[in-house]
């Protein structure tokens, strides 16, 4: 609904995989003002068709909101298109900001044809656009809202949601909800309700619009509480930053009573990487995995690691977890009430106050649970999902991933402890892809339109589809038995766990669940390791909490504390490497065990009918257990997203190898590289 046919070619070329091969199919390439879509000649089978399939976006679809880049193809040499062409290519690569690759050839498209669709791609792809002309205005104007608003998933639009929420946390004492920005009176920066210290008074906020006020986001068990603050402007006259100065004198006595109540301040822009150091990072890590040509991919194969350590971005999400684990320290182990401060409060206090929960209270590890504290610290606590996201093209220096960097840091919580987690790696990834589908609106709404909600997965997802966002080996949190409260809670062994989890396990591993580990250790040791440990070296108070807690037993419904000390922070091959056919492993990856499992549990529940319909001589009548999943021979560690690709052949010696191998002498002197042989097999382990 809403969608609009912009400019179309016919006899455009789609490469299945740039490899020299040139195979692929023909069709007809269109922009609308929703998508680019590749519309193939031939009718496609329903066996080729992802498990996980989108019933918004097609295998075939760009959104315009999720192309990244453009580049044009010219006597093969490829130029990053931008505004008006003098000349058009012969060749069009769209790389995509969910890391996809399409190959375009117009050799055969008739050249008014080309002209079109190659403007209008970048025209409506890439210029600066207004608000209103986001294709979610169109769509919420034409399409019924018939979804379920709420969907368990607390959506903080009400003072209601805000009181149950301190009620929950037990931090209705000592703080209130506060109506002062109803109308967005003070600041449309700030949500319409949000939560204060109960002595900060209506005129207190209003003085600065909202700036200098401890805004509370989450109390612990025994009391502290997690807060944060949008800081002053740094470059003030001084009588105005002498009132200032005694401003946040005053609102400190508030919250820090000593001995009764402590409070640590935590200024985010001087103890963690900027936004443009982040996005710099990221940038040059999603580089590794923009591979449009099976050449490319093997030549860079040979220096994945080094590569990898050059981007910085694994080192920024041991940080931000590091800070998460030292907040986590102050609140859980010295009762102490912790300020986070930012220019806005709506970056990385969003990420650091998110992980805090989701390491302490087991409610955020559950769907529902983690749903709602997205709503709350993301996108009622206003961070610009547009800006930062880059949808309307206004300013690149805004852009920055802060909401796929909170996204890979749960990730790598998930991956550590998968059992404790209701949802799975599936789930984050396409709740990443969701940035780029817009008909979702991911700040606070207001106006006349009512916009769908994300958390409503029916919209993009069958149930069958579904089924993968769910971790059918969730720990769930037990029923408290009345008559035993006062004996001591379950703990649960690590080496009991699902037989995903990375950490202790029975002796009998096998070859990819030991030797790997300590190959890999092996290779990143030296690589990796200074660089893992470039930063100062953690307080010892925080190594003697982190060591600690490490060696007990873990609590899947208690404290969570992510291990972060050398190759411990991994890639997130699912989201990464995903659409690389070189990379996948046959019959193997996390998600296709799963899938093993649903299988198994399907089966389990199939056998349960039967046997109760046996034992009440019931005839079955329309009760039937759909089978979920396909062939299980035909997964590899590219599924739900892709089936089986076809496995490029891997040159004898790298590409980029050859030129050095000038004479068979050369050879016979060079010592053996044992990470030249294995790194791409390390690649899908790490």
């Amino acid at each position: 609904p809403g969608e609009l046919l912009l400019c179309e070619a016919s006899t455009v070329y789609k490469y299945i995989h740039e490899d020299g091969s040139n195979r692929g199919t023909c069709g007809k390439l269109v922009c609308t003002n929703f998508k680019i879509a590749f519309l193939d000649d031939d009718s496609a089978s329903d066996d080729n068709e992802p498990q996980l399939k989108n019933k918004i976006i097609g295998e075939n679809d760009i959104t315009l909101q999720c192309v990244d880049q453009i580049y044009g193809v010219y006597d093969e040499k490829k130029k990053l298109l931008t505004g008006q062409l003098r000349k058009y290519p012969e060749k069009l690569i769209i790389y995509c900001k969910d890391l996809r690759v399409f190959n375009f050839c117009l050799r055969f498209t008739k050249e008014e044809e080309v002209k079109r669709i190659v403007s209008g791609i970048i025209h409506h792809s890439q210029t600066p656009k207004l608000l209103k002309r986001l294709f979610l205005f169109s769509y919420a104007s034409a399409a019924p809202n018939n979804t379920d608003e709420r969907n368990q998933t607390v959506m903080f639009d009400t003072l209601e949601d805000w009181r149950n929420e301190l009620e929950r946390t037990k931090g209705n004492v000592q703080y209130k909800v506060v109506t002062t920005n109803e109308g967005y009176r003070i600041s449309e920066k700030l949500p319409l309700y949000f939560v204060v210290p109960i002595c900060v008074s209506e005129e207190t906020i209003l003085k600065y619009e909202g700036r200098g006020i401890p805004i509370w986001c989450w109390s612990c068990h025994n009391g502290a509480a997690l807060l944060k603050m949008s800081a002053f402007p740094k470059e003030q006259d001084d009588s105005t930053a002498q009132m200032q100065k005694a401003f946040l004198d005053g609102i400190y006595k508030t919250i820090s009573k000593p001995p009764y109540e402590l409070l640590k301040t935590d200024d985010l822009s001087s103890s963690l990487p900027s936004l443009q150091d982040i996005q710099t990072a990221y940038t040059r890590y999603k580089q590794l995995f923009l591979i449009d040509n099976s050449a490319d991919f093997w030549a860079t194969d040979v220096k994945w690691f080094s590569l990898l350590e050059s981007t910085n971005w694994l080192e920024i999400i041991r940080r931000v977890l590091k800070k998460a684990i030292e907040v986590v320290e102050c609140l859980e182990r010295q009762h102490t009430n912790v300020l986070l401060i930012e220019e806005s409060a709506t970056d990385l206090c969003c990420v650091i106050s998110s992980l805090v929960q989701v390491m302490m209270d087991s409610y955020s590890r559950t769907k529902s649970g983690f749903q709602s504290l997205i709503q709350k610290e993301w996108v009622i606590g206003g961070h610009g999902f547009l800006d930062r996201c880059n949808h309307l093209h206004q300013s690149d220096k805004e852009e920055a991933p802060v909401f796929l960097l909170l996204l890979d840091c749960v990730w790598q919580l998930v991956q550590q402890y998968p059992a404790a987690f209701e949802f799975t790696e599936t789930y984050l990834t396409v709740l990443s892809d969701s940035l780029y589908v817009p008909i979702f609106y991911l700040e606070t709404q207001s106006g006349p339109f009512r916009f769908l909600t994300v958390w409503d997965w029916s919209v993009q997802f069958d149930p069958k589809a579904q089924a993968f966002l769910n971790n059918p080996l969730y720990a769930e949190k037990p029923k408290p038995d009345k008559s035993q409260r006062k004996t001591a809670r379950c703990k649960h062994q690590r080496q009991l766990s699902c037989p995903l989890t990375q950490t202790k396990s029975s002796p009998k591993r096998g070859f990819f669940r030991e030797e790997t580990d300590h190959l890999i250790k092996n290779i990143l040791g030296k690589r990796i390791g200074k660089f893992i440990n470039s930063s100062d070296e953690p307080p010892n108070s925080f190594r003697e909490f982190y060591d600690s807690w490490h060696s007990k037993p873990v609590d899947y419904h208690g404290l969570l504390l992510p291990r972060i000390d050398g190759p411990e922070i991994r890639v997130w091959a699912q989201r990464y490497l995903r659409w690389i056919p070189e990379v996948q492993l046959h019959g193997g990856g996390t998600i296709a065990t799963a899938a093993r499992i649903l299988d198994l549990m399907e089966e389990v529940e199939r056998l349960q009918v039967k046997m109760d319909e046996e034992h009440s001589q019931a005839v079955s009548g329309n009760i039937h257990a759909v089978p979920m999943l396909r062939n299980s021979a035909r997964l590899s560690s590219l599924f739900p997203f892709a089936l089986i690709h076809r496995q490029s052949v891997k040159p004898a010696l790298p590409t980029s190898t050859w030129k050095d191998l000038e004479d068979e002498d050369d050879l016979v002197k060079r010592d053996d590289e044992f990470v030249d042989l294995s790194s791409d097999m390390l690649k899908c382990i790490y």
